[in-house]
């Protein structure tokens, strides 16, 4: 479709300070641990995509996009059919300073810059109508303050444990005193371990870990009383509440007001 290279090596040496890649995927498709010389800016312009790292993992919808610092070990994982564009910024003119992974707002503007980019050829005019389309881009991109859909992973092997757990069983209703009896620790240990490994309470966790999972099933038009009854909600109406209340939307609007006209 876009007639340029669909393989990631071939942007991080090219003399330009970036460069954009499309690339569609299929469900499930999976992309495995790597890194780049340079920074990228992940953005699934239809679908969504699951971005991990060492540190956790980001739902990326199409109001989303995040940024990946050069070096940075990551992972990646098609939410439904996913129409991918990356961009790819040389090191010495990164839009962002952060050698953290954060997420950024896709403003109507920056999406459609992301596109013009990623049509461009990669030996752009630097001078010309294309090298101003570029600067604007850096202006666009902003991170932002609150990150709803990241999840921290921690290393913490009872911890660990527990999140391997939800993840995999995110109906499971335990109280942090049965974990606590489970993984062999006080409950006041991880109570404790929670805040300082995550930033986050063990009842917080849990419910960012079922948005997340909420935003991955809608990806793949699950039905809204499927998706409640997965996360272990008591009702398809207490679920939207909680999904209204963190990402201002409804289920059932939350992908459908997303996608361009």
């Amino acid at each position: 479709m876009f007639g340029k290279s669909e393989d990631r090596e071939d942007y991080q040496r090219i003399d330009r300070p970036v460069g954009g890649m499309a690339r569609d995927l299929p469900d499930h498709f999976f992309i495995d641990t790597h890194c780049h010389r340079r920074g990228q800016l992940i953005y699934a312009y239809a679908g969504s995509i699951r971005v991990t790292t060492s540190t956790g993992s980001w739902v990326v919808p199409p109001q989303r996009a995040v940024w990946v610092a050069a070096g940075v070990l990551h992972s990646m994982l098609a939410l439904g059919p996913t129409e991918l564009r990356t961009l790819y910024f040389e090191p010495e003119r990164c839009p962002l300073s952060s050698t953290e992974c954060c997420v950024i707002s896709v403003t109507p503007l920056l999406r459609e810059l992301i596109l013009a980019v990623v049509m461009m050829p990669v030996e752009y005019d630097k001078h010309g109508r294309d090298g101003n389309v570029v600067e604007l881009l850096y202006l666009e991109i902003k991170p932002m303050r609150s990150v709803p859909l990241h999840l921290p992973m921690p290393t913490e092997p009872r911890l660990a444990r527990i999140c391997r757990w939800i993840l995999a069983n995110p109906a499971d209703e335990r109280s942090i005193l049965c974990w606590s009896q489970i993984v062999g620790a006080s409950e006041r240990t991880i109570v404790r371990l929670f805040i300082a490994k995550t930033g986050m309470t063990f009842t917080r966790w849990r419910q960012q870990a079922r948005l997340m999972l909420a935003v991955e099933l809608l990806s793949r038009d699950r039905p809204i009383t499927e998706i409640a009854i997965t996360l272990g909600y008591d009702s398809p109406s207490a679920f939207s509440a909680m999904f209204r209340k963190a990402l201002g939307s409804s289920p059932t609007d939350y992908f459908r007001d997303s996608k361009p006209s």
